[in-house]
C-alpha cells in the first residue's frame, strides 16, 4: 500500500514541476561504442521512473507466476490438511454432545492427515469403547502408539480400558510395565488404585499408599478410610492363614493403627479363630473400658461365650457409661440371646430401637418377637422395618 502511494506522489509531483521544467529541460548525451543517445534531462528522468515501474511489475508477475506453478503441485496436500481439520473439528463437536458414532467416523478421517494424529486415534478409541467396539479400539491404540511421545497416553488408556471392560489380568498386565510409585504422574497412580483395588490386591496397595499420599489423588479423610480397609483386609486374609502371619501383619501396623478400633477387632477376631479366645476377650474388654466403639461392640458376641460369667457381668456394669450407645444395647441383645435371656434382650432391642430407628433394629426386635410369640408387636415393628 505505501509503495503505490509514493509512486503517486512521483507522478503528481511530475506535473506540478512539469511547467518549470518545460523552459529549462536540460540535456543528457549518453555513448556506449558505436551508439548515441541524446535526450532531455526531463525526459530520461521520466523514463528511469517508468522503467522503475516497469520492473516492478514484471517482478510481482514472476513472483505470482512461482507461486503458482509451485503452489500447485502441493495444492492436494493442502487441501487433505484442511480437510483433516474440520474432521477433528467435527469429530470434537461430537465428543462434547456424546455422540460417539460420529466422533469415532470423524476422529478416524481426521487422523489420516492431521497435524496431531495421535490425538485423533486416542480420541476415536475412546469413542470405540464407550459403543463397546473393543476390536475396533485395540486397532486406534496400536495406531496411536506408533506415534512419538504417545506410549505413555496409549498404555494408560488401554488399561483403563480394559479395567472398564473387566480384563483384569490384562489391564494389570499393561499397569505393571507404567511401574506406578510415588515418581509416577497422578493419573497413572490413579489408575493403580482403581486396578488395584478391583483385583482387591491389599499388599499392593498398602506400597501404593506412599505415591497416593504424595500425589494428593485422595482426600485426607478418603486417604484414611482406604488404609483403614487395607489393614483390615490383610489382618482378615493373614488370620485365614497362620497365627504367625497374623502376629507379623499386627507388628507391622504404627501404634496410631493399633490403637483403631476397627484393627483392633479385626486383629480379636483372627486371634479367636486361630485359638488364642482369651487373649482376644482381654483386648476387647480392655478396649471397650475406655470407649466404645461400633467394631468391638460387634466383635465381642463373636468372641464372648455364655461361659463367660466374668466378661458378661463386665459388660452389664457398663451400662450406665453407655445407655446412650445403641451399638452397646445391640451387643448386650445378642449376647443375651446367646444364654437365651429373653427377656432381657427385648429390653435391649427396644433400647436400640429408640436410639437408632435403623431398619435392621426393628427386624430384630421383630423377630424376637415372633420367638416370643408376640404376633401383634411383630407386626407393628415389621412395619416399622418397611418403613425405615
Amino acid at each position: 500500500m505505501i509503495r503505490p502511494l509514493i509512486y503517486l506522489g512521483i507522478v503528481l509531483a511530475g506535473l506540478c514541476l512539469s511547467p518549470y521544467l518545460i523552459g529549462n529541460t536540460g540535456y543528457l548525451y549518453l555513448a556506449a561504442g558505436d551508439y548515441e543517445l541524446e535526450t532531455s534531462l526531463v525526459f530520461a528522468g521520466i523514463m528511469l521512473v517508468v522503467g522503475y515501474l516497469l520492473f516492478t511489475l514484471a517482478e510481482r508477475l514472476v513472483r505470482w507466476l512461482l507461486r503458482v506453478i509451485f503452489g500447485s503441485r502441493y495444492l492436494p496436500e493442502r487441501w487433505r490438511r484442511n480437510a483433516a481439520k474440520r474432521h477433528t473439528l467435527s469429530g470434537a463437536l461430537a465428543l462434547a454432545e456424546e455422540d460417539w458414532p460420529d466422533a469415532e467416523h470423524f476422529m478416524t478421517k481426521g487422523a489420516n492427515k492431521g497435524e496431531l494424529p495421535a490425538l485423533n486415534l486416542l480420541a476415536a478409541a475412546r469413542a470405540a469403547q464407550r459403543q463397546g467396539k473393543y476390536a475396533e479400539r485395540d486397532g486406534y491404540l496400536d495406531r496411536a502408539a506408533k506415534e512419538p511421545m504417545a506410549e505413555l497416553a496409549v498404555m494408560t488408556s488401554r488399561t483403563r480400558y480394559l479395567l472398564q471392560q473387566g480384563q483384569l489380568e490384562r489391564a494389570r498386565e499393561i499397569l505393571d510395565k507404567l511401574q506406578p510409585s510415588s515418581k509416577s504422574k497422578a493419573p497413572v497412580v490413579k489408575l493403580a488404585l482403581d486396578v488395584y483395588q478391583a483385583q482387591q490386591d491389599w499388599p499392593a496397595l498398602r506400597e501404593l499408599l506412599p505415591a497416593i499420599r504424595k500425589q494428593a489423588v485422595l482426600s485426607e479423610v478418603q486417604l484414611g478410610l482406604l488404609t483403614q480397609k487395607i489393614n483390615i483386609n490383610l489382618l482378615q486374609r493373614a488370620a485365614n492363614q497362620s497365627l504367625e502371619a497374623l502376629e507379623k501383619e499386627w507388628q507391622w501396623l504404627s501404634r496410631s493403627d493399633k490403637q483403631h478400633s476397627a484393627n483392633l477387632a479385626t486383629y480379636a477376631l483372627g486371634l479367636g479363630k486361630l485359638g488364642k479366645r482369651e487373649e482376644a476377650l482381654k483386648l476387647l474388654l480392655k478396649d471397650i473400658n475406655t470407649h466404645a466403639e461400633a467394631a468391638v461392640l460387634d466383635a465381642l458376641p463373636r468372641v464372648i461365650s455364655a461361659d463367660d460369667t466374668q466378661a458378661l457381668t463386665q459388660l452389664a456394669k457398663l451400662g450406665g457409661r453407655y445407655d446412650d450407645v445403641p451399638e452397646y444395647h445391640k451387643c448386650m441383645a445378642t449376647l443375651c440371646l446367646q444364654s437365651r435371656d429373653f427377656k432381657a434382650a427385648h429390653t435391649h432391642l427396644q433400647k436400640a430401637c429408640e436410639l437408632d430407628p435403623a431398619r435392621e433394629n426393628w427386624l430384630a426386635l421383630a423377630t424376637l418377637n415372633e420367638q416370643l410369640g408376640e404376633t401383634a408387636m411383630a407386626l407393628s415393628h415389621y412395619r416399622k422395618a418397611a418403613m425405615a
